[in-house]
């Protein structure tokens, strides 16, 4: 069964490589989605993870806060919508 993880405070210059990078040490990652402004096309500050139950929990406990590229993680498990995929 997978999980989505809502991650935010992501620095404006984030790529998916970079988020599947880090969230791949805990496991495999089935879908990254980044949320991005339609007029724009600049990175909103954050977006979803999909992954198995257990690595995805272990992620959201390890990642609470990360300090990345600058910017403190904020990590939790998905609600609403976004955990229904």
């Amino acid at each position: 069964m997978s999980k989505t993880i809502y991650v935010a405070n992501l620095p404006e210059d984030t790529d998916e490589q970079q988020l599947h990078d880090l969230f791949a040490q805990y496991g495999d990652v089935h879908s990254i989605k980044l949320i991005v402004d339609n007029d724009t096309d600049k990175l909103l500050g954050f977006g979803f993870i999909e992954m198995d139950e257990a690595p995805a929990d272990q992620a959201i406990r390890s990642l609470k806060e990360y300090d990345f590229n600058g910017n403190n993680l904020q990590v939790n498990q998905a609600r609403g919508r976004s955990s229904d995929r």
